[in-house]
C-alpha cells in the first residue's frame, strides 16, 4: 500500500520493515527518511531546488557530488560515480517529470561525523520538475563496508532492501498535491 509523504501531497511504495525517522529524531520539513529496522540502509525522498544551470543528464551527478560534501566525502577517493542512465519516464506514475535519471556511486563516509569511516553504495534517482521549479532526489543507501569503530559496526549486513525495492518505490512515486512545492 501506498505510504502517503509530505503530509499527504506526494505518495509511494516504501520498503517492508521500514522505519520513519520522523518517529526517533526531527527531520527537515524537505526530507522524508526512512531506516531499515534491521540494517543500515536508508531511503531518503528530497524536495531540492530545481538547478536549471544543470543539464539533465548532468542532474544526477551534480546532486551526488553535493552529497559528497554534505558527508565529508569530497576529497578524492572518498567517492565514485560507477554511471548514470536515463529511467524512461513510460516507467514513472509521476506523470508531471521532465525527466528521471539514476546514479550509481559510492562514498565512504563516517556516520554522525565520527572518524570511523563506512563504505556505502548509493543509489540515487533525479526526477526534474522544472514547472514547480523542483527536483526531486531520491536516495538508497547501501552500506557495504562498516567499521568496526563505527556506531554502526554490529549492525546486520546481511538481507535487507534490494535495488528493486529502491525502484518499485521511484516507479510508484506520484505527486497528489502541488501545493507542496510553495
Amino acid at each position: 500500500m501506498a505510504r502517503p509523504l509530505f503530509g499527504g501531497a506526494l505518495s509511494a511504495l516504501i520498503p517492508s520493515n521500514a522505519t520513519d525517522v520522523s518517529e526517533l529524531r526531527e527531520v527537515p520539513d524537505n526530507q522524508e527518511v526512512f531506516v531499515h529496522s534491521q540494517t543500515d540502509q536508508s531511503v531518503i525522498i528530497e524536495l531540492m531546488e530545481y538547478q536549471d544551470q544543470v543539464d539533465d543528464a548532468q542532474a544526477a551527478r551534480y546532486h551526488f557530488e553535493d552529497l559528497a560534501g554534505s558527508n565529508k566525502a569530497s576529497a578524492e577517493g572518498l567517492w565514485e560515480v560507477q554511471g548514470v542512465e536515463p529511467l524512461p519516464l513510460s516507467q514513472l506514475r509521476l506523470q508531471e517529470c521532465s525527466s528521471a535519471w539514476i546514479l550509481t556511486g559510492t562514498q565512504i563516509i563516517s556516520k554522525f561525523n565520527e572518524e570511523a569511516k563506512n563504505t556505502v553504495n548509493m543509489y540515487l534517482c533525479v526526477m526534474r520538475l522544472p514547472q514547480f521549479t523542483t527536483d526531486i532526489l531520491l536516495t538508497f543507501n547501501h552500506p557495504v563496508t562498516i567499521s568496526p569503530l563505527s556506531s554502526s559496526a554490529g549492525v546486520g549486513e546481511d538481507g535487507g532492501w534490494t535495488l528493486q525495492d529502491f525502484h518499485t518505490l521511484l516507479k510508484s512515486l506520484q505527486l497528489l498535491d502541488p501545493g507542496v512545492f510553495g
